[in-house]
């Protein structure tokens, strides 16, 4: 049996949000490649020898979306291998893959990296036309813009049934790595006012903290859930409510759920997004204009690239 490695972004992280992600890629890998074993490798910690040689046995790489790319690999590397681990990744190919924030065009030991790691001839899958730019830049032609796995199902059919008037309860995010008191309060304020509920789910392993060290600024308070996927499911599966805040996968598990959905942008991956595939987002320096938002009409109108999405998938057959 021909096997395939997934590198899995769910082993050894602090961010509930990766498992949101690694739920959707195992679901369409599932469907691509049905008769091939998936063996798993993280993308957190580097590969030791079993992984070496499982890399060696596999037919290829996939590599589950998220923020895995930048443009100065000696400075930050989110994926982690070594120099001496690129000749066993030579067959990795993208799968919703973005990149780590606006950067600069990548230098030139990131671009040799990057052309030796990925797949010459398949094509990679990206999620957003930022990061499809940044791998041509460096060469990189066989790349298309799909958006991330966690959206495919996002379909017109399914969009057509989220809710578009404000509910009673809402979920809410914050983000504990990109912080801006004065917004986020703002933020959580607005919310409270809106809404009888206010849940807060914390995605990230300082997220708790984080709205403790900004509690005595809330109008009223706020409850907080456990700080699991379950807990979340639970919570947006209730009747009745929205979701709200700047975690953009806990906002994507939210559309998957047909729950009313207004993410809070705070950097480029829910920007581009939002600006590739009409996903309802608004800049936290644009707060003061979340209270209209939240009670006027939000029709979900999701514009998925499903020529881009089919062809990725039909490399596979």
């Amino acid at each position: 049996m021909k096997l395939v490695t997934l590198f899995d972004t769910s082993i050894a992280t602090e961010n509930v949000g990766d498992f949101i992600i690694m739920d959707a890629v195992r679901e369409q890998v599932d469907k691509i490649v049905p008769t091939k074993q998936i063996i798993t490798l993280p993308t957190h910690d580097y590969i030791g020898k079993e992984g070496r040689r499982l890399l060696r046995a596999s037919e290829y790489s996939l590599v589950g979306g998220t923020n895995l790319l930048s443009s100065n690999l000696l400075k930050y590397q989110q994926w982690k291998f070594r120099l001496s681990d690129i000749n066993y990744l030579n067959n990795s190919i993208l799968m919703g893959v973005g990149w780590w924030q606006y950067q600069n065009t990548p230098n030139y030991y990131t671009r040799k990296v990057w052309n030796k790691v990925l797949h010459k001839d398949m094509i990679h899958s990206v999620r957003d036309e930022y990061t499809k730019n940044q791998l041509l830049k460096m060469g990189i032609k066989n790349v298309l813009n799909t958006s991330c796995a966690t959206m495919w199902n996002l379909t017109p059919e399914h969009c057509s049934q989220i809710k578009t008037m404000k509910g009673d309860t809402v979920v809410l995010t914050l983000t504990d790595y990109n912080q801006v008191p004065e917004k986020d309060i703002k933020l959580v304020n607005t919310l409270l006012k809106n809404y009888s509920t206010v849940y807060f789910w914390p995605q990230g392993s300082g997220d708790i903290q984080y709205l403790q060290s900004i509690y005595s600024s809330f109008s009223r308070d706020v409850s907080i859930l456990n700080p699991n996927l379950e807990s979340l499911n639970n919570a947006l599966c209730q009747p009745d409510v929205d979701y709200i805040g700047t975690r953009l996968h806990a906002g994507i598990r939210a559309l998957q759920l047909k729950v009313r959905t207004v993410i809070i942008g705070i950097d480029n991956r829910a920007l581009e997004k939002s600006r590739d595939f009409n996903l309802e987002v608004i800049d936290r320096t644009q707060i003061d204009d979340l209270d209209a938002l939240i009670n006027q009409e939000i029709r979900a109108d999701i514009k998925l690239p499903e020529d881009n999405i089919n062809k990725w998938k039909a490399q596979f057959e």
